[in-house]
């Protein structure tokens, strides 16, 4: 059993884990992307023995209780040696985490410690082919007695094919808008319910091939007068906005730490190529066209290490970090996007061909799942004006040290007297 009590503990797990990704995972990431079968026989018990299932479920229920500044260094060494087991891995574990997060006693008790074991694993079930992101869900539940009917349908559900249970946004009330589009009255609408795979009415298949991290099933969720019991919900009845979104906002950092691993991997590429690569007599990392792309790489690189840094430590404090949790989330799509291509760029032609020798190809298609992944880049951006227009401090995150304001001055204006923009209204537009 692995017990994790301190620093020194958590450094030594790490080191151990590390080696078991790169001397018996990553051989594999070629053939497991080529062949889209995952060695489920060969790795998940060697997953268990890692405790890889229960990273994030507390200790008293069997799991590793890494905090998120643990997890995320894990999450990244993920997406350097294989993004199918980042993929798989990541949804599992955010998952459990909102068990853990939102359940009762007696759900916490019944589920977590299979779910830390690996003998049961959890989907997260709310996106959905007709609807958007999150408010104007469709897959709706209906009470009946002591159970509740679903019907509706979800997909690019991740793990689909040997998940036992899944976590379902499901709509339990009316929607607030008049046109069924949603708004604000629409928030009590929505409830997260634990669907097992054999439950009645209940049946998945398979969605195409995926640009990369074949290997872990994406499936189509469908649900026909499903039955569930009615202690399936997580929360209360109209909870699962708050649930699911309470998840996604680690989550989008969980996601920005694999966009990390995968830079950090393409920028080592880079490096390594350029220091071997030989051409007119000179290597290409004397070429100050080549060092400039580097250059640039590294600090994108670090950057992002920074900004999860910070929002790491907001997670675990406990804090409200909308805003920093969708910022890296941005900020990961971008930096890993940016860094593949400019590896790309370093090591040409062989970086187009698998394997030739570096697996950058491979790693390029793997991370441009990241844009997808909780929410897209104009759904980030759609969070990050919301809260910003909403902060109590103007631009606080952009403070070094607790914000302060001295009296009688103002963060934008200093101490001038507000503008007079009334000129600038059309007396028929709204404010």
């Amino acid at each position: 059993m692995i017990e994790i009590e301190n620093d020194a503990d958590y450094q030594a797990y790490r080191r151990r884990l590390f080696d078991f990704l790169w001397h018996e995972v990553e051989p594999l990431a070629g053939e497991i992307e080529r062949g889209g079968e995952f060695p489920r026989d060969k790795l998940f018990p060697r997953f268990r023995e890692f405790g890889l299932w229960g990273l994030l479920i507390p200790r008293r229920h069997g799991g590793l209780g890494l905090t998120t500044k643990q997890y995320l260094p894990i999450l990244a060494e993920f997406s350097k040696v294989a993004g199918t087991v980042r993929v798989l891995l990541h949804v599992h574990n955010t998952s459990a985490r909102a068990v853990a997060a939102y359940g009762s006693a007696a759900q916490k008790e019944a589920l977590l410690p299979a779910l830390a074991r690996g003998d049961s694993s959890l989907t997260f079930a709310i996106t959905e082919p007709n609807s958007g992101s999150g408010m104007d869900v469709a897959c709706r539940a209906q009470r009946d007695g002591d159970e509740w009917c679903v019907n509706g349908t979800k997909h690019y559900i991740t793990n689909a094919e040997f998940a036992d249970l899944h976590l379902v946004c499901c709509r339990t009330g009316a929607p607030g808008g008049s046109d069924g589009s949603g708004d604000r009255r629409d928030r009590r609408a929505l409830s997260a319910l634990i669907i097992p795979t054999d439950a009645p009415g209940f049946t998945i298949e398979p969605m195409p091939r995926l640009m990369g991290n074949n290997g872990p099933y994406h499936g189509i969720l469908h649900f026909e007068d499903a039955r569930v019991a009615a202690a399936s919900m997580i929360g209360g009845e109209g909870d699962g906005l708050e649930i699911f979104l309470g998840e996604l906002e680690p989550s989008r950092a969980f996601v920005a730490a694999s966009s990390l691993g995968a830079a950090e991997r393409a920028l080592e590429i880079a490096l390594d190529f350029a220091k071997r690569r030989v051409t007119f007599g000179k290597r290409i990392a004397a070429r100050p066209s080549v060092q400039a792309e580097l250059a640039e790489m590294a600090r994108d690189v670090y950057a992002l290490r920074l900004i999860l840094e910070d929002v790491a430590g907001k997670i675990d404090r406990g804090e409200d970090c909308a805003l920093e949790a969708s910022i890296a989330k941005l900020s990961g799509l971008e930096t890993v996007m940016r860094v593949t291509d400019k590896a790309l760029d370093v090591v040409g032609g062989r970086a187009y061909f698998s394997d030739y020798p570096y697996p950058l190809e491979r790693i390029y298609r793997e991370a441009r799942i990241n844009l997808a992944e909780e929410g897209t880049p104009s759904i980030q951006r759609l969070v990050m004006a919301r809260a910003l227009l909403e902060l109590p401090a103007p631009l606080a995150i952009g403070t070094l040290g607790a914000p302060y304001q001295p009296a009688g001055t103002d963060p934008a204006l200093g101490q001038n007297v507000p503008p007079d923009l009334s000129y600038a209204h059309d007396p028929e537009m709204p404010d």
